[in-house]
């Protein structure tokens, strides 16, 4: 049987911004996939005044959903959102096929501005995490939670995929400001970038994972150990090797972080798939949400002669001549 040759070439040396690269390591049966984000993740944080800790963390959530999102085989939504009693009360990103974003966060502002150099269980606190798989309007949804108890966004994932998927998977998410010299002053910007590693095997056996424990085993009970598997331990080995600024650095190409990574058994890469900060609000839409609101609760929203709604996602503010949401015939009814 004739085998199918796959041509080989150097890693492109041009970074790509705003885009997720899928890559394939035959040798050690993983798939992963990066993503770095430029423009992009700067506009959707740069909306809106968060504090620097609240902007990082939001900033890794929509690194995630790019992550997970982008990973779709059918045309749909996915929603990360998270709900806690920490600093940070909820995150929400909303990826839209094929990779439209959208993302905000509610905060306490004091509680924020009260903490030392916050990590992620910091401002978090204690909740859940949940994703959503929407795949229209004639599918049933999908959704997964992971309890939030102090920890960080990249171990919720771990724990996502260990009960949720039990895909061994490796997760590695990094925020910064990049700073740069500009007329007027030093000019900061927003990046992020994210890999995402996954041990998928052939063979049924190497897929095996230990079982959860079920909560109720009698005392002194052995918890099922499967032994990992070597290549999977190799895998993890080198995901732990990346150093955040290497996911963030905009000079370096993805291609060579990933020849970086695995270059002693060959990595295969695929199709990049575009990113882009696009809100799905606008104003035809927002007279059509008023115009279904009971028509006191439309009354008592009239500010100076003018009713406002400002867009949670993007910060768009949108003002209308109450005429044009209540008429005459709303009051008959």
């Amino acid at each position: 049987m004739s085998q199918i040759s796959i041509p080989s070439r150097a890693p492109g040396e041009v970074p790509l911004d705003d885009a997720v690269v899928p890559f394939e390591v035959a040798a050690l049966d993983v798939r992963g996939r990066t993503v770095r984000l430029g423009p992009m993740v700067d506009e959707i944080l740069s909306r809106h005044a968060y504090p620097t800790a609240v902007s990082r963390l939001l900033g890794e959530a929509i690194v995630l959903t790019v992550l997970l999102g982008s990973s779709l085989k059918f045309e749909g939504r996915f929603i990360l959102q998270t709900q806690t009693d920490g600093p940070v009360r909820m995150l929400v990103v909303d990826w839209r096929s094929p990779g439209r974003v959208r993302a905000y966060a509610q905060f306490d502002a004091d509680a924020v501005a009260a903490l030392t150099a916050p990590g992620d269980g910091d401002l978090l606190g204690r909740g859940h995490l949940a994703m959503t798989i929407d795949q229209g309007a004639d599918m049933n949804r999908y959704q997964g939670l992971v309890a939030l108890g102090g920890g960080t966004l990249e171990e919720a994932a771990h724990e996502y995929f260990l009960r949720s998927e039990q895909i061994p998977t490796r997760v590695r998410l990094a925020v910064a400001e990049e700073f740069s010299a500009a007329a007027g002053g030093a000019q900061r910007r927003w990046r992020a970038g994210g890999l995402m590693l996954q041990f998928l095997p052939k063979s049924e056996e190497r897929r095996r994972v230990p079982d959860l424990d079920p909560g109720d085993a009698p005392e002194g009970t052995e918890p099922h150990v499967v032994p990992e598997d070597d290549a999977w331990v190799e895998g993890q080995a080198l995901v732990e090797t990346i150093e955040d600024v290497e996911l963030l650095d905009p000079a370096l190409s993805t291609e060579r972080l990933l020849f970086r990574l695995f270059h002693e058994h060959g990595v295969r890469v695929f199709r990049a798939v575009d990113v882009e900060a696009r809100c799905s609000c606008s104003r035809e839409r927002v007279q059509g949400i008023l115009e279904s609101f009971p028509v006191d609760d439309r009354v008592a929203m009239i500010e100076d002669g003018r009713i406002s709604v400002t867009c949670e996602f993007c910060n768009t503010r949108y003002e209308f001549d109450p005429t044009t949401v209540i008429r005459p015939d709303d009051a008959e009814g």
